[in-house]
């Protein structure tokens, strides 16, 4: 499988921990008491964004008559 590079930002909380996201992938953020756990969390809460947004997409062309769809195949700068 190939790779898309997204860049994950990790910033310490005021409260402790770590909040972390995803530049561009509004959306995406999260937390964790160390960069390892919001890490792991971040992984997770992407590939959770992007199924739910693929599945809203899917539920719209239901509905829409006359519509492309194709996979689109990003190669990594």
């Amino acid at each position: 499988m190939s790779e898309i590079k997204l860049t994950a930002i990790y910033e310490k909380a005021a409260e402790g921990g770590y909040i972390g996201y995803v530049a561009e992938l509004p959306g995406a953020n999260t937390q964790g008491e160390t960069i390892e756990e919001t890490r792991e969390n971040l992984r997770e809460a992407v590939t959770l964004l992007l199924e739910c947004y693929r599945e809203d997409a899917e539920n719209r062309l239901e509905n829409i008559k006359q519509a492309t769809k194709e996979e689109l195949i990003l190669h990594a700068a």
